[in-house]
């Protein structure tokens, strides 16, 4: 279905709703037979049908391949118009719905849609647009970086049929397409005023320049016909490698266009200011991104303190941890020490690789300990492609399919080895792997008792947060007892509580790159590579560094508040089940399940 129908027909719903049971008494008589739950899941179903029949690259995500040779009309007026649409038509069918008359479980979903829809229905504003769509890619959210992995073969897209290969040619049409759109996005903001920094714009040149650098020959857009499966023929073999290539050249062609668009023409004019307060309009949207990123009612000064209190709790930990191993010096001579001694840095990049093995192998070993609920979906370890790794971040996850077929990737990364302390390897791998992303994205994308988009979404607070968490039950696993690891872990805790500081310092306080990468250095044991990436990243994407740490303690909040409360009757796993069992819940509506939970056990 196209978008255009698409927008027809929710418009057209949403219009006709409320004269529907006049004009329609036969089919009204049906709907009120139905059930509120069932009225509600088929808002739900209708709901993420609208959604997918919008954003075809979702499903390729999902592990179906449906309008796969789509990735979508990003960019254009009818896609912004029919999202919103939909959006209104979706809290306008909600309101519909008797929530008195649903299930504690059913209330909880309506809820979380509730709330998914009007924070949706906040970001689609005229005004929120004019702020950021004329943004529409930076260094580290940006199509033009994530694309030569996907349509190379190792991200979710499949190659494995001749239709796989056909969808991922035509896809390319819609990335040039992309391409074009974004720069007349840019465009318009080179004339409203509201423009990208030029620290960002400096960096998509570089990523750009280290693409194109590269022959046709041996781009990543060439890798799938570098191997075909032995249903192609030979014809067929022949015929898609000549189409790769000539449209690899478009695609050089396209990226050269925005290149040459963004060191010619942007780049003189792009602001030398990195926080978004200082940008035209940034400051009321920055307040709106704290919300969404967080779920909860914070301002930036409320978090910027918050952060400076947790930032000297750890910084005494690691005093203590100092005075353990015995070393003679003070605390940033002590993070010097293990910045620079070879002992902390891996020895090569199989080295690296392996050690994430050995940890997976140990995480395992634990994992029944703590958790009853488990995914079906594999998890597996690599590193970052060369070719796009010095702008990546330290890890990262990719989710596996439903299914289970395809597997929930943990990507580190290799680039300037000395750098990559192998202090922090396990805390990593318990945030991007076990028990943390893998653990939460599988298990609820794998629940088919929830609706779609609970077991699809989920906010950033929730995610984060419990990847963060995960981290922690190295302590009760036993991994921390090495001082080195348990170093590591710290190091990572302070990395999310300076997030607190530095994000809200930039971008609510004026505070400029070097204040920001002064700040982490003297607060942690990060390398002067980790912390200007960091930094960067917090430019590029302003409050996403904000929903680890707040997620994490009122997760950490929520399990002392049942320990106490249960006593001798908490039981980690059901505990744990609890928080995974529904998907990436607003904190709030999260912490409501959590008491409910805790009454019922205590049989109050």
């Amino acid at each position: 279905m196209t978008f255009r129908l698409v927008l027809a027909a929710s418009t057209a719903l949403l219009l006709a709703a409320p004269a529907y049971a006049q004009t329609n008494p036969e089919p009204a008589a049906t709907e009120a037979s139905q059930s509120e739950h069932d009225k509600l899941f088929a808002l739900f179903d209708d709901a993420d049908a609208r959604e997918l029949a919008l954003n075809p690259l979702s499903r390729l995500f999902r592990g179906e391949d449906e309008n796969a040779d789509r990735l979508g009309d990003f960019l254009t007026d009818s896609a912004f118009i029919a999202a919103r649409t939909d959006t209104q038509l979706n809290l306008a069918l909600l309101a519909q719905i008797d929530r008195s008359k649903l299930s504690e479980t059913d209330q909880l979903a309506y809820d979380v849609f509730k709330y998914t829809e009007e924070q949706s229905l906040k970001g689609a504003s005229d005004a929120i647009r004019a702020l950021t769509e004329v943004r529409p890619i930076n260094h580290f959210f940006g199509l033009h970086t994530f694309y030569p992995t996907f349509a190379g073969g190792t991200g979710v897209a499949p190659f494995e049929t001749l239709a796989h290969y056909e969808d991922n040619l035509a896809r390319h049409d819609d990335y040039i397409d992309f391409i074009e759109r974004a720069i007349g996005k840019f465009r318009e903001g080179m004339k409203t005023g509201v423009l990208e920094t030029r620290l960002t714009t400096e960096i998509m040149i570089t990523q750009l320049d280290t693409q194109l650098a590269k022959p046709v020959a041996e781009s990543p857009f060439m890798a799938p016909v570098q191997s075909f499966p032995d249903e192609i023929s030979a014809a067929d073999q022949a015929r898609l490698a000549a189409a790769y290539e000539a449209k690899t050249k478009q695609l050089y062609a396209a990226n050269t266009a925005l290149r040459d668009f963004l060191r010619d023409e942007y780049l003189p004019v792009a602001r030398t200011s990195v926080g978004l307060s200082q940008m035209k309009g940034g400051a009321e949207l920055y307040a709106m991104l704290v919300e969404e990123s967080t779920t909860l009612p914070l301002d930036a000064e409320t978090i910027h303190q918050l952060g400076l209190s947790e930032v000297a709790r750890i910084k005494a930990d690691l005093e203590k941890l100092k005075k353990e191993v015995r070393f003679k010096g003070t605390l940033n001579e002590f993070f010097d020490y293990v910045r620079t001694d070879p002992k902390f840095q891996p020895k090569s990049r199989e080295a690296l690789t392996q050690s994430y093995y050995d940890i997976g192998k140990r995480v395992d070993a634990k994992i029944g300990d703590y958790f009853s609920l488990t995914p079906k979906s594999r998890l597996e370890i690599r590193p970052y492609d060369p070719s796009t790794e010095q702008f990546e971040a330290g890890g990262s996850y990719q989710s596996g399919s439903a299914d289970g077929k395809r597997p929930g990737v943990f990507y580190f990364n290799a680039y300037d080895l000395p750098s990559r302390l192998t202090t922090g390897n396990v805390t990593l791998y318990l945030h991007e792997g076990a028990p943390g992303h893998h653990f939460q994205i599988s298990l609820a994308q794998e629940n088919e008792a929830l609706p779609n988009f609970m077991r699809y979404g989920g906010t950033t607070a929730f995610v984060e947060g419990w990847a963060l968490y995960a981290e922690t039950l190295g302590n009760e696993m036993g991994f921390y007892k090495d001082p080195w690891n348990r170093y590591g872990t710290l190091q990572d805790e302070q990395l999310r509580a300076m997030r607190l500081v530095v994000d809200t310092g930039i971008h609510a306080k004026g505070w400029s790159r070097e204040q920001a990468i002064d700040f982490m250095m003297q607060n942690s044991g990060m390398t002067r590579t980790e912390v200007v990436a960091e930094v960067e990243r917090y430019i590029a994407i302003p409050s996403q560094a904000l929903a680890y740490k707040i997620g994490a303690l009122k997760i950490q909040e929520l399990r002392k508040r049942a320990e106490t409360k249960l006593g001798g009757n908490f039981d980690i796993k059901a505990f744990h089940e609890q928080v995974l069992n529904t998907g990436g819940l607003p904190l709030a509506v999260l912490e409501a399940k959590i008491d409910r939970w805790i009454a019922a056990q205590s049989g109050q």
